[in-house]
């Protein structure tokens, strides 16, 4: 067992130096994630949906599920999220090829499903806050914080038609729907847990006057 837990440790340790390789955590902007904040969500969906899935799939999350968790009706489901092939049921993936993508951008972009986990939501926004241009790239992009990234800032016409503020917020979103889409169920236990409070209360008031009732006559 004990040798399991150290083997366990240098995994995490090396996972961790491998990520750092590929872009580091210091000096990272902090955003304030909020999932109970819908509007956020789904507006954070909707940025995902238009700019970012056409190459980053999100494979474990399916498009009704992600309705049902963000309030999104069905009519709103068909006419802004999904094209005319696909089904509320669909897993949320992209159509092109790994042999398009690789001829295209040189690699295969990873799916996003875990992304807030594997990384961090400070990660997430500084990284789409950090695109500067480069013409001498493939893209013509590149990141502060990821240098050489092979991936052009697709967010570009969104941050040249708006203010600062306006971006950063729109940012703040999609970052707030990529940590939903890493732990979905996470949103069922704030739920769960506000229920679970309120049944802690009850008891805790409930066994204090039966342990008064036991021990009133105890002198």
């Amino acid at each position: 067992m004990m040798i399991r837990l150290v083997i366990s440790a240098l995994l995490m340790m090396l996972a961790g130096n491998v990520f750092a390789a590929s872009g580091g955590d210091e000096n990272l902007d902090s955003v304030h994630v909020n999932l109970r904040d819908t509007e956020s969500l789904q507006k954070g969906a909707a940025t995902f949906t238009n700019y970012c899935l056409s190459c980053h799939g999100i494979k474990y999350m399916r498009y009704n599920r992600m309705a049902d968790d963000l309030g999104i009706n069905e009519e709103v489901l068909r006419s802004n999220f999904l094209q005319p092939s696909q089904k509320p049921g669909d897993q949320m993936t992209v159509n092109m090829s790994e042999d398009d993508a690789k001829r295209w951008f040189g690699v295969v972009p990873p799916d996003l499903s875990l992304i807030a986990r594997a990384r961090s939501p400070d990660w997430i926004y500084t990284f789409l806050r950090s695109f500067r241009v480069e013409e001498k790239s493939v893209t013509g992009w590149n990141n502060d914080l990821y240098p050489d990234v092979g991936m052009p800032h697709v967010l570009y016409s969104i941050q040249q038609d708006t203010t600062r503020e306006e971006y950063d917020k729109t940012v703040r979103d999609l970052t707030n729907f990529l940590v939903y889409v890493a732990e979905p169920a996470k949103l069922v236990r704030y739920n769960i847990g506000i229920w679970v409070l309120i049944f802690m209360g009850i008891f805790i008031i409930c066994a204090y006057f039966l342990k008064k009732e036991y021990w009133k006559d105890v002198h």
